[in-house]
């Protein structure tokens, strides 16, 4: 379980924009309008669960949780913080970090099967990108 053999999963990759490499994960934006929405990815080979990943490896997740949470808070503010890692569909190990609203439009259901994603426009990616990229630790 080495971060050379890492790749991410194709659905990962088809739905997200890549937004840094931490110590442990990459942090992926979710393709997705309605959500500040973020995935982070532990980059080792053959994770499922998080009970795959060394206790020192969970309690890094744990604070790139964290580091995550507060990114999200540079899209503006929200009501509730999601978290899921649930891996029925896609089995490789990654954790959702959802921003959620009172106005979103899932709001108070999960955001998982409510409706068609709304892909972001260029513009507003950028924006997004350089925002959550300008609240990340150095």
């Amino acid at each position: 379980m080495n971060a050379a053999d890492f790749s991410l999963d194709p659905r990962l990759a088809a739905d997200t924009h890549a937004v840094a490499d931490l110590p442990l994960s990459r942090l992926l934006l979710m393709d997705d309008a309605r959500y500040g929405w973020l995935i982070l990815v532990p980059r080792r080979a053959g994770l499922r669960e998080l009970s795959d990943l060394p206790r020192a490896e969970q309690h890094r997740l744990l604070e790139e949780i964290e580091i995550a949470r507060t990114a999200l808070g540079a899209l503006g503010p929200y009501d509730k913080l999601n978290l899921g890692a649930l891996g029925n569909i896609v089995e490789q190990l990654h954790v959702h970090v959802i921003a959620r609203r009172r106005d979103d439009a899932a709001w108070p259901g999960p955001v998982w099967g409510h409706g068609a994603r709304v892909a972001l426009d260029p513009e507003t990616l950028a924006e997004r990108l350089r925002r959550l990229r300008g609240a990340l630790p150095p």
